[in-house]
């Protein structure tokens, strides 16, 4: 595995392994590129497999000024564009397949595919107070309480697993989270929060796989279910008793869901 750096406002660094067509991983929220670490060897054997540090994230710099969410889907096109790739498939968890939608609606041209896992479209279901609240929750041990991202690791860990989980996962998650850069964080969240592509679900002409835990608990697969009805030709799979991050809980299924779609495409 080699670890490189694109250089640029920001600099971001990437993992990759292997050749020919790119697979680009997006890790979720409270994420980095070290959680598709059980994806990457596998998919490298038929594929220039890649997982990036987002803006803020990781190996990646921090910014100056708010985010723009479609920040996100430029600093894609910016990696594609150094690794001389036309497109990718791009594979996206939570807040990286809300990444990857983005990214579709702006430069569909560069998308040769799309997987989305425990992805919400957008908050739109709730209310806008509802979406204050839930910012205020997300905000609040950080911004008014002064905890740093690794005392909120532990919990926020445990929100996310499911039945499979093991110690190993849970230790996975929280140094996940303990890693994530505070301001950036905090940053994502505020924008995130009030981003929507639910209306570009129809307009979504590239094959479409979406995969979710049964026990994700805090994107449900009927969400799931919902997006997939919504995108043309769209394929589901659920994997039993997997919770938000299943390509971690449960990588082998996972790993075999994504390859399939990828080999009939």
């Amino acid at each position: 595995m080699e670890t490189d750096f694109l250089l640029g406002q920001p600099r971001l660094a990437y993992d990759h392994r292997g050749e020919g067509d790119i697979v680009l991983f997006l890790h979720g929220i409270g994420g980095n590129r070290t959680n598709w670490r059980d994806q990457l060897p596998v998919f490298a054997a038929d594929y220039h497999a890649v997982a990036w540090d987002a803006r803020g994230y990781g190996l990646s710099d921090d910014y100056d000024g708010p985010l723009d969410f479609g920040d996100f889907a430029r600093d894609i096109v910016r990696l594609l564009d150094h690794l001389n790739a036309k497109t990718a498939h791009i594979v996206g968890l939570s807040m990286g397949g809300r990444i990857a939608l983005d990214f579709v609606a702006r430069f569909p041209e560069r998308a040769a595919s799309l997987t989305l896992s425990g992805t919400r479209a957008s908050f739109v279901q709730r209310t806008e107070a509802e979406r204050e609240e839930f910012l205020r929750l997300r905000k609040k041990p950080l911004v008014e309480d002064g905890k740093e991202p690794r005392d909120i690791a532990p919990t926020l860990a445990r929100s996310l697993m499911g039945r499979r989980s093991t110690d190993a996962h849970f230790q996975q998650l929280v140094e996940s989270v303990a890693a994530l850069h505070k301001d950036s964080y905090v940053k994502t969240i505020e924008v995130s929060t009030f981003y929507d592509r639910s209306a570009a679900l129809d307009a979504i002409r590239v094959p479409t796989l979406l995969v979710y835990g049964g026990d994700d608990r805090l994107n449900r697969p009927e969400l799931g279910r919902e997006i997939a009805a919504q995108v043309v030709g769209a394929q589901f799979v659920e994997i039993p008793d997997a919770g938000h991050l299943c390509n971690i809980e449960a990588p082998e299924e996972f790993n075999e869901a994504v390859l399939s779609f990828l080999r009939g495409i």
